[in-house]
């Protein structure tokens, strides 16, 4: 006779960083989750878009569920509060801002994602995304910069490709978290240091007033930035005199998030306006950079506002 594992054990294994084990849980639920977003939703892709979104945030949000015998109320709820949401806006929410009995103390998704064993299966699932899927997937679960108008600017395409690539990355990452569950994934974690790092050093550099040169050691002459008001330029030149035309008006530039995902990377700052220009910046920005052999090769920056 078989022993089929319990849920609180499966849930134990997960959390220990077992990967397959996790599979093996949302997969047992998987039917029972999608009745749930059928009886909210009715049937139809809005439904399995919602069971797709709830697997990403089962993983991000392991460590949250106190009772481990109730794996399936749990996952259920998550289902309901996503396709609730869906309900009342257009845009389905960000893994951050899921409320009620499934929400976590420290509610951001990368700050959970970042503790537990399972972050690097997670970030492996991530990286087999097209870069395309991956990042509007990036923008819309692990920065502030996640509303569709927002991440549209951000990837210049229109509305409705960030939601239909939104809904095409949440049900690959679903796939790839299934078929990557037993295999050895990289350290997400070493990458993000050393890109937070990276970002901290070339902040600091702009603080001191050297932004050219800071860009120059990691952009590729050829980029392509576009900055907030449209316009697109060659090489890293027009950025730099923005930035230092800035730090000579008193600006300076707070780092509060960074996320790296390959040849993606994503900085989030803080506008620090001088006393005597409160207006001079808008309060934060997302800068996008798309890389390739190391070397920045498209660029673009978002002024946005904090919530």
């Amino acid at each position: 006779m078989i022993d089929i594992p319990a849920d609180a054990e499966l849930l134990r294994l997960a959390r220990a960083g077992d990967a397959a084990s996790l599979g093996m849980l949302l997969q047992r639920h998987e039917a029972r989750m999608l009745a749930t977003a059928y009886a909210v939703l009715g049937y139809g892709s809005d439904a399995r878009d919602a069971v797709q979104e709830a697997f990403l945030v089962a993983v991000s949000r392991l460590a949250a569920l106190q009772d481990p015998g109730s794996v399936g109320p749990w996952l259920r709820g998550i289902v309901r509060n996503i396709c609730r949401a869906s309900q009342r806006r257009p845009a389905p929410i960000p893994l951050g801002d899921l409320s009620g009995d499934v929400a976590a103390a420290d509610a951001d998704p990368a700050v959970l994602l970042e503790r537990q064993a399972l972050r690097d299966w997670a970030w492996h699932a991530m990286e087999r995304l097209t870069p395309n899927l991956r990042v509007v997937a990036m923008l819309r679960y692990f920065t502030e910069a996640n509303a569709y108008a927002q991440i549209a600017a951000l990837c210049g395409v229109p509305v409705g490709t960030v939601r239909s690539r939104l809904s095409e990355a949440r049900t690959k990452l679903a796939e790839h978290l299934r078929e990557t569950a037993g295999l050895a994934h990289p350290d997400a974690a070493t990458r993000m240091l050393r890109s937070r790092r990276e970002a901290e050093e070339a902040l600091a550099a702009m603080r001191a007033g050297s932004a050219a040169a800071a860009l120059a050691r990691t952009w590729s002459p050829s980029a392509v930035a576009v900055l907030p008001d449209g316009t697109r330029h060659q090489g890293h030149g027009r950025l730099a005199q923005a930035i230092t035309a800035n730090h000579e008006d008193g600006v300076r530039y707070q780092l509060t998030n960074v996320v790296a995902g390959g040849d993606i990377t994503i900085w989030e700052t803080d506008f620090l306006n001088p006393a005597d220009k409160p207006a001079h910046c808008p309060p934060s920005g997302a800068w996008l950079h798309f890389l390739s052999a190391g070397r920045i090769q498209g660029f673009r920056l978002l002024h946005t506002a904090r919530p």
